[in-house]
């Protein structure tokens, strides 16, 4: 078991590692839509790459929802067969988000022998979500 403070250092150093390693500047939550976010996620079950789209007001959110999910055969035919779909995703911090994500489970960030897969999921899979997230933004904002 690892202390907080550790565990803090750790994650900082996966991250930090992954970001001298692939020196690709992404996209993450410079998307230009203030309500739709690409995010990369490793904790001590899994890891994730996301599309999730938030908004206090639920109808907006909606909005972006179904926007991003009438592309949904594009998005599994052309660039993530595996993404799934969850409408109401829960986050630990309990906000419900919209999530359109692939995950490598069994992975854990305190285990630097699992660093090495992870990176290259991660890597693997930004590149083909934020690809398909650039190619189709204007028609997702309008």
């Amino acid at each position: 078991m690892f202390s907080k403070e550790d565990s803090k250092k750790i994650r900082e150093e996966f991250w930090t590692s992954f970001g001298k390693k692939y020196t690709h500047k992404w996209v993450l939550y410079n998307t230009g839509i203030k309500e739709v976010q690409l995010k990369f996620t490793f904790n001590n079950d899994f890891a994730q790459v996301s599309l999730d789209i938030y908004s206090a007001d639920e109808v907006i959110q909606e909005y972006y929802y179904e926007k991003v999910y009438a592309l949904k055969s594009i998005l599994k035919d052309e660039y993530l067969k595996d993404i799934e779909i969850d409408k109401n995703y829960l986050l630990p911090e309990r906000k419900e988000v919209s999530r359109f994500y692939v995950q490598l489970d069994s992975v854990n960030i305190h285990n630097k022998n699992h660093w090495p897969k992870v990176y290259e999921f991660l890597n693997k899979h930004m590149q083909p979500l934020e690809n398909f997230f650039m190619e189709y933004k204007e028609y997702i904002e309008e």
